[in-house]
């Protein structure tokens, strides 16, 4: 009975609420963390480990292979933030407005994408970038007389293939998040502006877009994230962790290559440290250009 009473007691109980996640979050994400930092100064072998210090991180500063990792990465994060911000803002004002009829078919359809496996959408891609004749884009571009192309071996359309497909699984995901964004913007706004003559672009810039800006924020930051952290997109499309010349290598494939491929997990350790730095400094360097630490005024 006393454990019971304390358990239920008010005092206690917010605590026995959050207790699960304290437990998850320690165990899957503070332990690992503290680890994969601890194993970056170490030489890790089968016979055994040994202290390397700063070792692992100097040789990546020499990585010819990790450079083209980082570059490959950066790209197709930036690339990604400039598709995946602006055309699903653009598609929930749409979608919010009464242009479109069946709203709930469409934001269904939207969504489908994110709940295909990566696995089966990389291999599609990969047919259909396939350079054979009977690849689904050479299909077209023989239609058209410009002949077959190799899409994969390429490094633009190669990069451009990524982004398909990122656009295709994101791109109704983010929408949602931004038409959730919409809910929240009173609609007594938009009256007064349509009452003072404002068209529906000036609508959009000065007051969908200011209201929007927490939505923004937190769809900015989690693109940030997912990519620098992409890998299983370009092993799925290359059918492998090896693209020729590296043009599909990321930080995360590099990090597999070297930590299961090549059982160097020192190494592996230190390139996911660094990896976790660039996205920790990216996103503080945009949360702070957003304002998003500053004290509101009283």
């Amino acid at each position: 009975m006393k454990i019971k009473k304390f358990l239920y007691s008010q005092k206690v109980a917010p605590y026995v609420f959050v207790l699960p996640f304290i437990l998850s979050f320690a165990i899957f994400w503070i332990y690992p963390l503290c680890s994969s930092i601890v194993m970056s100064f170490q030489n890790i072998e089968p016979k055994g480990t040994s202290w390397v210090g700063l070792d692992n991180y100097a040789k990546l500063l020499k990585d010819t292979v990790f450079h083209t990792a980082i570059l490959n990465s950066a790209e197709y994060m930036l690339l990604t933030l400039v598709l995946l911000i602006p055309f699903p803002m653009l598609f929930a004002v749409l979608m919010d407005s009464r242009l479109v009829k069946a709203k709930g078919v469409w934001k269904a359809l939207m969504y489908l994408p994110a709940l295909t496996s990566v696995v089966i959408s990389g291999t599609l891609f990969r047919l259909m970038f396939s350079e054979y004749s009977t690849g689904q884009m050479n299909v077209i571009t023989q239609a058209l007389g410009l002949g077959t192309f190799k899409w994969l071996k390429m490094k633009g359309t190669a990069m451009g293939a990524l982004l398909l497909v990122a656009c295709w699984r994101w791109t109704g995901v983010n929408m949602l998040y931004f038409l959730s964004g919409l809910k929240s913007i009173d609609e007594s706004l938009y009256e007064a502006a349509e009452i003072d003559g404002a068209s529906g672009i000036q609508k959009f810039r000065y007051i969908t877009i200011p209201l929007l800006k927490p939505t923004t924020v937190y769809v900015v930051t989690i693109s940030v994230y997912a990519g620098l952290s992409m890998f299983l997109e370009s092993y799925m499309l290359w059918a492998g962790n090896n693209s020729p010349n590296n043009i599909g290598l990321t930080i995360v494939g590099y990090l597999y290559k070297r930590g299961i491929e090549k059982n160097q997990m020192g190494y592996a350790c230190a390139v996911g440290v660094v990896l976790l730095v660039i996205a920790l400094i990216i996103n503080m360097v945009q949360l702070v250009l957003n304002g998003t630490f500053k004290k509101e005024e009283k």
